[in-house]
């Protein structure tokens, strides 16, 4: 059950083909150039690495904390761990240094592989990495008192012995961003990464003769396991807002990329400046946006200005805890349910995966014991969202707290038992099957009166044609008498600088608010220059943090 048993299949039925790029900073002839393996190197290049790894002492069940960008080594180091049988921890550098530190201290990995930026901070900050023992560069060189991985590497054709796995062990451990709460590490299972291959392949047609561009990095493992290539962009991965379109744009154009996952915010960049170029992507069939809802005009702009007449663009939901669960078309999103979401019904995300079960319960801060307790709400009631399935992450590595607030199952058996995960949203299903996302749950404000949704106020607002985004929040010390505050983010060159732009600005909201009666109860508007958003996607935003820059308090 080992993630990289078919990469050696892969690599004997197609051993010339290019398995990773990653481009230069040099151009040829006016194209850039790439630094590429093809499959057999690159299968050739992870038993390489494994036989290093395993010299320098990393062993089976090894937790290796991983801090390496991405480039031509990132995936053959992360398949070397594989192989080896050690479990890459995957931390967000964007996430700060508190959390960062917090995360080492919690996990205490036993080995550290990373950049030599990464070890220049464990030298200066020796405290937080104590539990480290083995330290690697990817530097050629040793540095800061890392050996270098390129160091006792098996030069011959030697395969490494992979190691064999029962597929409930331990593959990796994903920490989450902390976007609402503590960064919590997700532990992936190889059942669960095989799992999530079979249904991506399955639910988007996967070929091997795709061309992936990740914008999400890790999400590259998924893609080579399918047989893809993947071409990774140019990009700072915690900031896929601010990228270059240009570097995303001549990858697509000059590799013939067909498919890619990434952050609506990278697409929103990119797409912006496709529409004022008049740039079209004819290769791109497949675009995976998800990290948060997606905008009717940037579906619009992909499936009518810019992707071809056979192309699709698909938003899935889900989380790092349960990495995919539904599925839908932006072109069904702009024919069936965009004007419900303007009305203020919610974003609506589709039907699940296959395998995949969803259900709607009510409400509820508390540890549930036992799915027996709780029982589904009917079609079109809101509640809290809840998943099973193969794809879900069954704990938080040693969050037993976490764990009780989050999983539900259905016997007394914790450790082999079915179970759901709560995803921590609310929404509800239609009557078709669908789900409908209504906003985080921790982010309801709750009035006294009613409860209100994040997502179905700040549609109502965001139709404003001034207005970039919104977010609701509530102010007040008690949580169940709060005041709802509506806080814009006006679109760049709308921001109203003068007074009287700004009552104007305030009048046109408060009429909108006015209309519908999700919204009537708002009487206070707040104008923010620039939304603090999360690191992974740059499109979550920290509802949090604008509590308390309104002058709230978090509750």
């Amino acid at each position: 059950m080992n993630f990289t048993h078919n990469l050696h299949d892969i690599a004997t039925k197609s051993p010339q083909k290019i398995a990773v790029s990653f481009p230069n900073s040099t151009y040829l002839n006016r194209k850039l150039s790439y630094a590429s393996l093809t499959f057999s190197e690159f299968n050739q290049r992870c038993d390489r690495f494994a036989f290093s790894l395993k010299s320098s002492g990393i062993n089976k069940g090894m937790m290796v904390s991983f801090m390496v960008k991405p480039n031509i080594d990132f995936l053959p180091i992360i398949f070397a761990l594989f192989k080896v049988g050690a479990i890459p921890v995957l931390i967000d550098p964007g996430m700060g240094r508190q959390n960062l530190f917090a995360c080492l201290n919690h996990i205490k990995p036993h080995a550290l592989i990373g950049i030599p930026a990464a070890h220049l901070v464990r030298k200066c900050f020796p405290k937080n990495f104590q539990s480290i023992k083995i330290n690697i560069t990817t530097s050629k060189f040793g540095f800061a008192g890392a050996i270098s991985l390129y160091k006792n590497q098996n030069r011959d054709e030697a395969e490494f012995n992979i190691s064999e796995n029962n597929p409930e062990d331990t593959a990796v451990i994903i920490f989450t961003t902390g976007s609402t709460g503590v960064p919590k590490g997700v532990v992936y299972t190889h059942n669960m990464l095989n799992a999530q291959t079979r249904l991506i392949k399955t639910k988007y047609n996967i070929k091997p003769d795709d061309i992936d561009m990740p914008g999400f990095a890790f999400f590259s493992i998924i893609s080579i396991s399918l047989g893809m290539t993947v071409i990774f962009p140019k990009m700072n991965p915690t900031r896929p807002a601010d990228v270059n379109p240009k570097n995303i744009i001549d990858i697509i154009n000059d590799k013939n990329v067909s498919f890619s996952f990434g952050s609506p915010a990278l697409w929103n960049t990119v797409s912006a400046y496709c529409i004022k170029h008049n740039i079209k992507f004819p290769t791109l069939k497949r675009v995976l946006m998800a990290g948060a809802p997606v905008p009717g005009y940037l579906h619009e702009r992909m499936l009518q200005n810019i992707l071809s007449a056979d192309a699709e663009v698909y938003t899935p939901y889900g989380a790092t805890e349960a990495l995919l669960t539904t599925s839908f078309k932006g072109s069904a999103v702009l024919a069936e349910t965009m004007e419900k979401t303007k009305k203020g019904q919610g974003y609506c995300v589709g039907f699940p995966y296959p395998e995949i079960e969803i259900d709607i319960i009510k409400i509820s801060d508390d540890p549930i014991e036992n799915i027996t307790n709780m029982k589904p709400l009917s079609a079109n009631k809101k509640g809290e969202i809840i998943v099973k399935g193969p794809v879900v992450s069954r704990e938080y590595i040693d969050m037993q707290e976490q764990n009780k607030v989050h999983k539900i199952f259905e016997t007394a058996d914790k450790v082999n038992g079915p179970f759901w995960h709560r995803l921590g949203d609310i929404g509800y299903i239609d009557q078709q099957g669908k789900l409908w996302f209504c906003g985080r749950k921790s982010h309801r404000v709750e009035t006294g009166l009613k409860t209100m949704y994040t997502v179905c106020c700040e549609a109502i607002f965001n139709e404003h044609q001034n207005v970039y985004r919104s977010a609701l929040v509530g102010l007040g010390r008690d949580r169940w008498h709060q005041t709802p505050v509506i806080i814009i983010e006006p679109k760049k060159d709308r921001y109203p600088n003068s007074r009287t732009d700004q009552t104007a600005f305030v009048k046109d909201l408060l009429n909108l608010a006015k209309k519908n009666e999700l919204t009537q109860t708002i009487k206070t508007v707040l104008f923010h220059k620039n939304f603090p958003v999360d690191i992974r996607h740059n499109a979550k935003i920290f509802r949090e943090k604008l509590t308390i820059w309104a002058g709230g308090e978090v509750t």
